[in-house]
């Protein structure tokens, strides 16, 4: 990595949601990120994954400022956004923009491809309307469309055109960072390569850095460049792609990878069984969140809550990474 300042950072990010447990009860508390800190640099991937719980859709939804962090701080090009004003956050706002999981929910299909790309020119901007018109076709073209498709209403089009349309309109506004959330997931298989491949030319053509969420580890070797893996609110491991899948420290991170299946014989890993269901955020275990699933808990996992530490110059919360890391 370059010694410039990160485009984002975020320093023990947490949101809590407090919620109902019926009448005459308390309510009770949902720690969705309880103290997770990394950082993206400008042109770079960090893909986050985990199990559905996780908090990964929480994360996305602090990076884009729909909501507000319970405590901590986020960063976007040295502004702290989680602490900013409202103006400071409308004037922020533009620089992060979001391809959502479903092309087919995420598109009004009441609008035309060209109202699309240019609705977030006419809400943001003070452009002409040819202006906008021009700014969309050239869009279009860049993520691989015609022209003759810029008054066509999305329902003409297949999953995987639909999802270029999303991920034009999402880079209209010129926005330094892009929020992927399971952008290809709703893809077939022999289309996500394809919008894959798109993303990434976007990025060296542009610069934009991506914040990538993924359940598909397949995905995230192909895209990312650092991986920060995730369980119940909290960071367990936070390093470069190529570290985390050549060798994974935290024994999450290798239950993850050994789950994933892969026609190539030499990737194929001992298959790990994690006992038991992922925890109840309404109440989850003490100490480490992992050790009633971990197969090489002890004592000291089930009473101290690890925290993320560099070890062999990746970062990981586990008590026994260096027993199990010889």
């Amino acid at each position: 990595m370059n010694e410039s300042a990160p485009l984002l950072e975020a320093r023990d990010l947490a949101r809590h949601y407090a919620v109902s447990r019926g009448f005459f009860k308390h309510k009770g508390l949902v720690r969705a990120l309880d103290g997770v800190s990394f950082s993206l640099r400008e042109g770079k991937t960090l893909a986050v994954v985990g199990e559905s719980g996780c908090g990964k859709s929480t994360l996305a939804r602090q990076v884009t400022m729909i909501e507000r962090p319970t405590s901590g701080s986020l960063l976007l090009d040295g502004n702290d956004v989680a602490h900013a004003d409202v103006a400071a956050r409308k004037k922020l706002r533009p620089r992060v923009q979001m391809v959502f999981q479903n092309p087919y929910a995420s598109l009004n299909p009441r609008k035309t491809v060209g109202t699309l790309l240019e609705e977030p020119l006419a809400i943001n901007g003070t452009q002409p309307r040819r202006a906008r018109r021009d700014a969309g076709l050239a869009m279009l073209a860049k993520v691989g469309l015609r022209p003759e498709h810029y008054r066509r209403y999305p329902h003409m089009f297949s999953g995987g055109q639909r999802q270029r349309i999303a991920v034009a309109r999402a880079l209209m506004l010129d926005p330094r960072l892009v929020v992927a959330d399971e952008p290809v997931s709703a893809l077939d298989v022999s289309i996500q390569a394809q919008v894959l491949n798109l993303l990434m030319d976007l990025q060296q053509e542009m610069g934009i850095a991506y914040l990538f969420i993924s359940h598909n580890l397949q995905v995230v070797r192909h895209i990312a460049n650092d991986v920060l893996v995730m369980y119940l609110g909290r960071a367990v491991e936070y390093a470069p792609k190529d570290d985390v899948f050549a060798r994974p420290a935290h024994p999450y991170t290798r239950a993850l990878l050994a789950s994933t299946p892969s026609l190539a014989a030499g990737r194929r890993r001992t298959r790990i069984t994690l006992t038991g269901d992922l925890p109840s955020p309404l109440d989850p275990p003490s100490g480490c969140a992992f050790h009633k699933r971990c197969p090489h808990a002890v004592a000291r996992c089930a009473i101290e809550v690890p925290l993320l530490s560099t070890f062999r110059g990746i970062r990981v919360a586990c008590h026994r990474v260096a027993e199990l890391n010889p």
